[in-house]
C-alpha cells in the first residue's frame, strides 16, 4: 500500500491551491474570475499585487519540494511517481473541479526535491529566459524541458522518464499560449493582458 499512500500524498500537497487562497483572503477576489482564470503565480500578478504573486510562487515550489522530500525518506522507491502525482494535483485539484494550475513553479519544486542540480538547472533556465524574452509561458516551458534533458546529462536516468511525462503536460496545458507564440499574441510579464 505504500505506493497508494505516496502517490495520495503527493495529489493532496500537489492540489492546494495557494493562488487561489491568497487571494480571498486578501481581498483580491477570485482567481478564476482574473485574467486567464488560472490559478498560479502568473495569473496572481495579474491582481497587481506582486507580493500575493511572490508568496504563491514559493508556495507551489515548496508543496512540490515537500512532497518529494518526503516520499524519498519514506518512500524512495516512489519518490519520482510522486514526483508526477504533485504536479498532477497542482494540475488538476479535485476540489476546484480539476481545474487548477500550469505545473511550472510546482515542478520546479520536484526539480530541487530530486536532484538539487536538475533544480538549479531549471531554475537558471527559468529565470534566464524571463529575462530575455520577458514572456511567461516560454521560461516556463524552456524551463520544464531542461529538466528530462539536464537529468539525462547528469546522470540520473531513473527521473528522466518521470521528469519527461511532467514536461508533456506543462506543455499540453501550454497549448493556448503555444498557440498566440506561433500567432505572435503572447503577451510579456508587465505587459498588457
Amino acid at each position: 500500500m505504500n505506493w497508494l499512500f505516496s502517490l495520495l500524498l503527493g495529489y493532496v500537497l500537489g492540489s492546494i491551491p495557494f493562488g487561489l487562497l491568497l487571494t480571498k483572503l486578501t481581498g483580491a477576489g477570485d482567481l478564476r474570475a482574473i485574467g486567464s482564470g488560472n490559478i498560479g503565480a502568473t495569473n496572481v500578478l495579474r491582481t497587481g499585487r506582486k507580493g500575493l504573486a511572490a508568496a504563491t510562487l514559493l508556495l507551489d515550489m515548496a508543496k512540490g519540494f515537500i512532497a518529494v522530500f518526503l516520499a524519498g525518506n519514506w518512500f524512495p522507491e516512489w519518490q519520482a511517481a510522486v514526483a508526477l502525482a504533485v504536479v498532477v494535483g497542482h494540475c488538476f485539484p479535485v476540489w476546484l473541479k480539476f481545474r487548477g494550475g500550469k505545473g511550472v513553479a510546482t515542478m520546479a519544486g520536484v526539480c530541487f526535491g530530486l536532484a538539487w542540480p536538475i533544480g538549479a538547472i531549471y531554475a537558471v533556465v527559468w529565470l534566464g529566459m524571463l529575462a530575455v524574452v520577458r514572456i511567461s509561458s516560454v521560461s516556463g516551458l524552456s524551463a520544464a524541458l531542461s529538466a528530462p534533458v539536464s537529468a539525462a546529462v547528469l546522470g540520473y536516468t531513473g527521473f528522466v522518464p518521470w521528469l519527461a511525462a511532467i514536461f508533456v503536460l506543462v506543455l499540453v496545458l501550454h497549448r493556448e499560449n503555444v498557440k498566440r507564440l506561433i500567432a505572435g499574441a503572447e503577451p510579456k510579464v508587465g505587459g498588457a493582458s
